[in-house]
């Protein structure tokens, strides 16, 4: 018992050194970065307010959530706080300004994290669909996968494609070439990343999971996130000459060794670091990497900063 206590003081210290380290950092580097005064007039509506015309998939900084259907998953004030990753659902988090999204299913399609569910899918599909209604030139990216330990859902591949048809952009490595306008008007790129189920192939509807890719590291350290984020993300091509999109998680995660287990304050020890990334993947001359920057509990200035940037690499200021 000793030793175990002796263990867990060891681990607060180390986690208030990390977090210390981080605002040092902040206090020496600042936060600026091309385009970070930036604030978009409609989040909404961002990519259209900057233009479709000229604005590029591989020249967006994609705001994305992580476990982003747990609004309402779990009990509240009993299972919840172990689980629950956002608390604004699909549609709230699409006015927002969020474009992509983590959604993990189980074979009832139930939509879960780990041994946790919550509402069907097709709650999903109906928020974007009413997204989709009210906008004209926002993409959207939808990442579905199977979580692990679970069975996908039979033929699942073509229950999305009965869901969202002609708003899906089909599987075509020059996508991420062309402009919003020229995808028009469809809208959607769907990354189905099933357990057992046959991937999809390039010119289907769906994309394989290959299309999405990050260096997940199960920790709730933050120095330790923050620098092997920017690590993981050095040894990227540049979004320039990619052909999959690359995501940087800015979260860190309750570990079994710890006795904090719920998510917010796990989470909230990097959470305001964002624009610290940003900042810093400029000064280590990887910025030109960056491309997805996914957070739990997502709000307005983690989206005004992918968009700052965004707005910057289109006026060549980035």
């Amino acid at each position: 018992m000793g030793s175990q206590v002796s263990k867990q003081v060891e681990r607060r210290k180390t986690i208030h050194t990390e977090k210390k380290a981080l605002v040092e950092l902040r206090q020496s580097a600042g936060e600026d970065f091309p385009g970070s005064d930036y604030r978009p007039p409609d989040r909404k509506n961002w990519m259209a307010n900057l233009g479709s015309e000229r604005t590029r998939v591989n020249q967006i900084v994609w705001p994305g959530t992580h476990d982003s259907a747990t609004d309402d998953i779990g009990i509240p004030f009993i299972t919840r706080p172990f689980a629950q990753c956002q608390s604004l659902s699909i549609y709230d988090q699409l006015v927002l300004g969020t474009r992509l999204f983590d959604i993990r299913i189980q074979e009832n399609r139930l939509v879960c994290h780990g041994i946790l569910s919550t509402y069907s899918v097709d709650v999903v599909f109906a928020d974007v669909k009413k997204f989709l209604a009210e906008t004209q030139s926002e993409i959207i990216i939808l990442e579905i996968r199977t979580e692990f330990g679970h069975n996908d859902p039979p033929d699942f591949d073509k229950y999305v494609v009965e869901q969202l048809g002609d708003h899906l952009i089909h599987n075509d490595d020059r996508v991420f070439q062309k402009t919003i306008k020229e995808l028009l008007p469809r809208r959607v790129i769907c990354i189905w990343k099933s357990r057992k189920s046959p991937a999809p192939k390039r010119g289907d509807p769906l994309w394989s999971g290959g299309y999405l890719k990050d260096n997940w590291i199960n920790t709730d350290l933050p120095w330790k996130k923050f620098e092997s984020n920017l690590q993981f993300l050095a040894a990227q091509a540049p979004v320039s000459s990619r052909k999959y999109f690359y995501r940087v998680e800015n979260t860190v995660t309750p570990t079994p060794d710890n006795p904090v287990v719920c998510v917010k304050p796990v989470t909230r020890r990097i959470r305001g670091f964002a624009r610290l990334f940003i900042n810093q993947s400029f000064a280590k001359g990887v910025a030109d990497k960056l491309q997805v920057l996914s957070t739990d509990f997502i709000d307005a200035d983690f989206v005004d900063a992918c968009v700052g940037l965004t707005s910057a690499r289109i006026e060549g200021k980035a």
